[in-house]
């Protein structure tokens, strides 16, 4: 008899193991870790030990952080650590590794890194041999691609839209033929003129959606074409309010576009015309087989299967 080998309790040990764990090598540990994007009561018991335990907080704003420290009974020494300073902070941030200290790396909001400041100082602590970890948590973006209902298998990040107008058109230019659901940060008062350019570059009748102030009292999620939110951007007020992430649906395959034309194209034509002179003009139209265009002029018109 073959023995089954017993489940690894790999997973189980590393579950158990103390937010201060001893890092690999000597000194202290970088955690990187997700906070609240609105709820505080998001923050992970993992990551509340951590903060608690860290000897530094490295925080984008330490107002902010202060709060979210306070609502949950946490006292850290805070620094503040934003695109301005990331390179003087970095040397303090190890510094007190150095020293035996753990420090914790926080955003605004969300995880760090992701459109906010971190990447110089996780970099800085890398090339010094310290250890890094994370301690994930919450993030707008998985956050509005896990309700959006769009293709979630293959999708890209794109952070925010460039601010002038011309800058936005070409990065949109540039995504136009991606599969991949897109996901967009925006300011509120650039909504509008996104949409806008979402739309012409796109295409109206793409699918999309704005999820608004997640996890936060005014939640709300707003599904349609590219067109539908377009309009609905120029009339309610309310949208162009918050923090607000952007899911648009992935260019169609070669494939897909072209039967979506053919049928297109059919559907004008078997209003007028027979199916077999419909199929004829929209295999000449679009350059589908004419076997292909009379298959489905003869599904669209009720005679086939």
């Amino acid at each position: 008899m073959v023995k089954r080998r017993a489940p690894s309790r790999r997973i189980a040990r590393t579950r158990k193991d103390s937010p201060a764990n001893t890092p690999t090598g000597t000194g202290g540990t970088l955690h990187v870790v997700a906070t609240p994007i609105g709820n505080l009561k998001d923050l992970s018991e993992r990551a509340r030990e951590v903060l608690a335990s860290a000897g530094l907080v490295a925080a984008e704003d330490t107002r902010h952080t202060q709060q979210l420290l306070q609502a949950h009974g946490i006292r850290a020494r805070l620094v503040s650590v934003h695109e301005h300073n990331e390179a003087e902070r970095a040397a303090e941030v190890l510094q007190a590794l150095a020293g035996g200290a753990n420090v914790a790396l926080v955003s605004d909001a969300g995880t760090p890194l992701v459109s906010d400041p971190g990447l110089r100082i996780v970099r800085a602590v890398i090339d010094a041999g310290f250890d890094v970890r994370a301690v994930p948590g919450p993030c707008a973006a998985i956050a509005a691609l896990s309700i959006a209902g769009l293709e979630t298998e293959r999708f890209a990040f794109e952070g925010f839209l460039p601010a002038k107008a011309a800058a936005r058109r070409a990065r949109l230019a540039a995504l136009r033929g991606d599969s991949r659901t897109l996901i967009f940060y925006e300011a509120p008062h650039r909504l509008r003129e996104s949409l806008e350019d979402l739309s012409t570059a796109f295409g109206p009748a793409r699918r999309a959606v704005i999820a608004r102030e997640l996890t936060k009292l005014f939640e709300t999620v707003y599904r349609g074409s590219l067109e539908e939110l377009m309009q609905r951007a120029r009339q309610d007020a309310d949208l162009q309010r918050g923090e607000i992430v952007i899911v648009v649906e992935g260019a169609p395959s070669a494939a897909q576009a072209q039967a979506a034309e053919i049928e297109h194209v059919l559907g004008v034509l078997l209003a007028q015309l027979s199916v077999s002179q419909a199929a004829d003009l929209a295999a000449a139209l679009t350059g589908a087989s004419r076997n292909t265009a009379y298959r489905l002029a003869l599904k669209m018109s009720g005679q086939g299967a």
